[in-house]
């Protein structure tokens, strides 16, 4: 898992007929110390997050298997939304 920061939408009218329906978001990877990195993705998001939130992503078959078909071409999921996170 992983912790990012939503930064966009992705918007595809001809796409692969197993991603249609899905919501697509373009993350950013933030560091440990929740300071944003060079590494972006897109994501299929399963639990409504807006730009600017922070969430949790996951990916390969555990993305497909949060996405709930195991024949999907995608390999990255929103899974979360992050309320606060608290670290010793």
């Amino acid at each position: 898992m992983l912790i990012c920061e939503v930064i966009g939408h992705v918007w595809a009218t001809k796409k692969e007929p197993s991603l249609s329906g899905l919501k697509m978001m373009v993350v950013r990877e933030l560091a440990p110390d929740y300071v944003p990195t060079d590494r972006t993705f897109v994501a299929a998001d399963v639990v409504g997050a807006g730009i600017g939130e922070r969430v949790l992503t996951v990916s390969g078959s555990t993305a497909r298997k949060a996405l709930g078909k195991d024949e999907l071409a995608a390999d990255a999921a929103i899974i979360g939304i992050i309320d606060s996170v608290e670290t010793c």
